[in-house]
């Protein structure tokens, strides 16, 4: 992490550490922001202490950033335009960072503060959404390029599908334990627990399937959320010091072949399906000499690319060895032609087995591009941890009995939070971000629907608004500070 440092001038260095200030300030946010849903169950039902709850959730929140690897974090990287994230300079790397960090803690905090169970992902999404929309406003790009709205579109259905399907499995769970334990003490609130039985914890099995379950929605969100800021910090230091951060400057020769080679297989690929895709990448129309002075990246200028990004990485087999330019350079061939495959991927005409064919080619050839430094992740993984421990008592309260008109049962605990920990597994299988708050708050109302205790209609309504309102509240406050950010630095 020294060489992070070396050779940098005075105030490229303070913003780089003002803006990894931001990125973990925002990963402490939303320890406290969105891990006290992962609690609030566990505590609500005196199923643990608060002290000991907070504390393990910690722990394995910060083992699930530790161990859930870098798919999430690229997929909210790669919600940008595989032009701006080629072309990013460190000013405005700077005002982009700094702009969607801003408009996220911003409207984080304002929820938590009045306790309502909104969505950090949202806020982040819609933040990233809104400098990418102004970016193109300022720079005359249409706005269907000013956003990858495919990759936009991707996460979009994955945040509203994820809490339909909380709320309907959820309560199907629920529905299940009755029926197979109509008479159990599992039905019981942890009031009338304490008045009939005079006992102040669930019953012993119960107890531990809500301790679990809320552990693993615990793990699960460290290695959703966490990938979060995992992929915030890559956008800080490649759009800051892009000379050590553009390429994974630690990979192996091997890798650096496996590139090289994916680059010809690829080549080999579109030759073999010229009849499909000849005109859209216009093969055999096109040489290395074409290629703009100031590069974009345009599926007709493919086989260009290619034999530029062959040319480049012939005989290296350290990144060490390629000066500052040149690593740039790199990555934005390797960029682009990844974005190019996604594009040919989606075309009609090819058949099944050669999408998944292209799919390992694009592993391949981003495995030296899509990566995060090991201090990266424990950086992330300590902040989110650590915010885990504070601040969760507003949002407890909320999810244990502002939502349904009656108190939470033991049984709904256990079928909100297994529910939970099992959507934002799926998801993170799948390298797709999704909302701890929506998925649990939404299963615990699925619940009580199904338990016939009714919702607490202000509540509801104050989730919902806040679902509704947070993506473009954070995408124009973002937009406005971007706008201001980018005509402040001329």
């Amino acid at each position: 992490m020294i060489e992070l440092f070396s050779g940098l001038d005075a105030w490229v260095l303070v913003s780089l550490l003002l803006a990894l200030t931001f990125v973990l300030a925002f990963e402490f946010i939303n320890g406290f922001h969105d891990t006290a849903n992962a609690v609030a169950t566990v505590i609500y039902t005196k199923a643990m202490p608060p002290h000991l709850a907070v504390f393990f959730s910690g722990v394995f929140n910060f083992l699930g950033v530790l161990l859930g690897g870098v798919g999430v974090a690229y997929a909210i990287v790669h919600l940008l335009p595989v032009e701006l994230l080629i072309n990013v300079n460190t000013g405005h790397g700077l005002a982009m960072v700094f702009s969607l960090l801003a408009a996220a803690i911003t409207w984080n905090l304002g929820t938590w503060y009045f306790g309502i169970p909104a969505s950090s992902s949202h806020t982040l999404i819609g933040s990233i959404l809104g400098v990418g929309l102004a970016n193109a406003l300022i720079n005359d790009i249409p706005l269907g390029d000013g956003v990858n709205w495919q990759k936009a579109i991707d996460i979009a259905m994955s945040l509203v599908v994820s809490p339909m399907a909380g709320f309907a499995v959820a309560a199907l769970v629920l529905i299940g334990l009755k029926w197979w334990r109509p008479l159990s003490k599992m039905h019981k609130t942890p009031e009338q627990r304490r008045k009939l039985d005079d006992k102040k914890h669930p019953p012993f099995w119960n107890r531990l399937v809500l301790v679990v379950s809320a552990m693993g929605v615990s793990f699960v969100h460290g290695s959703n959320d966490g990938q979060k800021g995992i992929g915030l910090i890559m956008l800080v230091l490649i759009g800051i010091v892009p000379a050590k951060f553009v390429l994974d400057l630690n990979s192996t020769t091997y890798q650096i072949e496996r590139t090289r080679d994916a680059t010809l297989h690829m080549s080999q690929f579109y030759q073999r399906n010229a009849a499909t895709l000849g005109e859209f990448l216009a093969l055999g129309k096109a040489n290395a000499s074409d290629l703009p002075e100031q590069f974009s990246c345009n599926p007709q200028q493919t086989e260009p690319t290619i034999a530029a990004l062959q040319s480049s990485l012939q005989g290296v087999t350290d990144y060490h060895s390629l000066n500052a330019e040149k690593r740039v350079e790199v990555r934005r061939y390797l960029l682009c032609l990844d974005d190019t495959a996604k594009k040919v991927g989606k075309l009609p005409g090819l058949e099944a087995r050669e999408k998944a064919d292209l799919e390992k080619l694009r592993k391949d050839l981003t495995a030296t591009t899509e990566y995060a430094p090991f201090w990266v992740i424990v950086a992330v993984a300590l902040a989110l941890g650590l915010g885990t421990m504070v601040g969760w008592k507003r949002v407890v309260l909320t999810v244990g009995e502002k939502i349904g008109k009656q108190g939470m049962t033991y049984a709904q605990g256990m079928s909100a939070q297994i529910t939970a920990a099992c959507a934002i597994g799926m998801a993170n299988v799948f390298a797709l971000p999704v909302s701890t708050t929506h998925v649990l708050s939404s299963g615990v109302a699925g619940t009580m629907v199904a338990n016939k205790s009714g919702l607490q209609g202000g509540t509801v309504k104050t989730i919902l608004l806040a679902w509704v309102l947070t993506l473009p509240a954070s995408m124009g406050l973002a937009a406005g500070l971007f706008w201001l950010a980018s005509k402040a630095i001329g």
